[in-house]
């Protein structure tokens, strides 16, 4: 894969570690907000891939897809962190209906109703209703909330990145995943539902409104608070 002046041969190598890129995405966009695009993870990566080839030196006695792989990864999650989405409005929204239910959790010792949240937060149900269709809850974490207690350590390195080689990065990824999975199971039978068919099943608001005979409007609100439900437990874990 070396030109005559010992350089890497571009072409050959794109399409030859191209596959590379797209198993990282997929790997990093399960864990990742619906709203995140794969095509865009791998757009990003190809850029990394590409910086990869640039940079490598065999003389340094490291192999180029293990080489390659850090700088795909460091460009998905540099690309991850500079992006924001969702306005700071909705966010802080978005955190008002987590307190509450985080507060009726405590002190009702299970899930609140939709009219407990609503009462909670001192507004009616019609208006917290508006409030979850506004917000939407596209995303199961935000990066300003990504921070751990040890400086470097982040959500996205520990959880979004997890390299292969390291057991306990795997290890703290399979809990993550079983805190997820128990959060999900914990959730009202409906917003249960709503996440299997949405995560597991890919479809869409219109189908999974007409499998439960209720509108789009009403899909997004149940979304919207099963999200704000599974941050709390998250951000327990």
């Amino acid at each position: 894969m070396y030109t005559a002046t010992g350089r890497l041969e571009t072409d050959a190598m794109l399409k030859q570690y191209s596959p590379l890129v797209r198993r990282l995405a997929h790997q990093m966009i399960a864990k990742l907000p619906a709203n995140v695009e794969l095509d865009d993870l791998v757009q990003v990566g190809m850029i990394g891939l590409h910086d990869a080839m640039g940079r490598f030196d065999a003389a340094q006695g490291v192999q180029f897809e293990t080489f390659a792989t850090q700088r795909i990864r460091g460009a998905m999650l540099d690309e991850l962190r500079g992006s924001d989405w969702m306005s700071r409005g909705n966010r802080r929204q978005q955190r008002e209906i987590e307190a509450a239910v985080h507060r009726l959790e405590q002190r009702l010792g299970r899930a609140p109703q939709e009219s407990e949240i609503a009462g909670e937060m001192g507004i009616s149900l019609s208006d917290y209703q508006d409030m979850l269709t506004k917000v939407r809850g596209t995303q199961l974490v935000y990066l300003e909330d990504m921070s751990g207690d040890e400086a470097g350590d982040d959500f996205l390195d520990r959880h979004v990145a997890v390299d292969e080689a390291n057991p306990l990065a795997q290890l703290q990824d399979h809990r993550m995943r079983e805190a997820l999975v128990g959060a999900i199971k914990n959730l009202p039978e409906r917003e249960q539902f709503v996440m299997s068919m949405y995560y597991e099943h890919d479809m869409n608001l219109k189908e999974i409104a007409a499998v439960l005979k209720v509108t789009e409007s009403r899909v997004c609100q149940l979304h919207s608070q099963a999200i704000a439900r599974l941050r709390v437990k998250l951000r327990e874990w």
